[in-house]
């Protein structure tokens, strides 16, 4: 039998992480192992229990989420944090990733959403709500790079490469990706596959971030 994915829950708001505890306590193959109300809590707390999952709020009293996500995943590199807020601006998005966090949803997620992104993280997959993505590839497009650069002979995506990569960038799992496209998991994961090597990066997110940088994507 397959162990349970430890989980901890960390949200300076009691009835949200009642409400996260209930997600996970009733789904199948999790085991909420605690709860903290800040970022230092969090770090005692995973000290303490060694959880899988970490469900980290970002604005928090005495310690941020980002902070406390900076120094849990240095602690402990196979620590998974999801991002889970109210605010999905630059301003939190573009740090949150940048300190190690897996996934970033935000808080009107559906519940069967934030189980699929805790599940996803665990297996070392990458998640972000569809307000997110769009949030962060209007970022990178307003300020990174000015102007598009053309793609190097290797870098050229086939037709259902580019069409993975679009609706990535409307934030959308794997499993709604294939549903999308008429295909299984396996063959969009395959795929993604073929994308991170030929553009030489190393995950999902950073495939939206290198699509947003050559302007491959764009958000109405």
């Amino acid at each position: 039998m397959t162990e349970a994915i430890r989980v901890i829950v960390v949200d300076d708001e009691s009835l949200v992480r009642a409400a996260l505890r209930v997600f996970f306590e009733s789904a199948e193959g999790f085991d909420v192992v605690g709860e903290a109300q800040n970022g230092a809590e969090a770090i005692s707390l995973a000290r303490a229990v060694r959880p899988d999952v970490v469900l980290m709020d970002v604005q928090m009293p005495t310690m941020d989420g980002i902070e406390a996500t900076r120094r849990l995943t240095r602690e402990f590199p196979g620590i998974k944090i999801v991002a889970l807020t109210t605010f999905s601006t630059e301003r939190v998005i573009v740090p949150m990733l940048s300190a190690g966090a897996s996934g970033f949803l935000v808080k009107d997620t559906s519940p069967d959403r934030i189980l699929d992104a805790a599940r996803l993280a665990h297996d070392g997959g990458y998640v972000l709500s569809p307000r997110v993505a769009q949030a962060l590839v209007t970022s990178i497009q307003d300020h990174e790079l000015p102007a598009p650069r053309e793609l190097g002979r290797d870098e050229g995506l086939t037709e259902r490469e580019m069409e993975v990569v679009v609706l990535l960038a409307q934030g959308m799992s794997n499993a709604e990706i294939a549903s999308a496209m008429f295909v299984s998991e396996a063959t969009v994961k395959s795929h993604l596959g073929r994308i991170t090597t030929k553009w030489g990066v190393r995950d999902r997110i950073q495939v939206l971030i290198r699509a947003a940088q050559l302007h491959l994507v764009t958000i109405a």
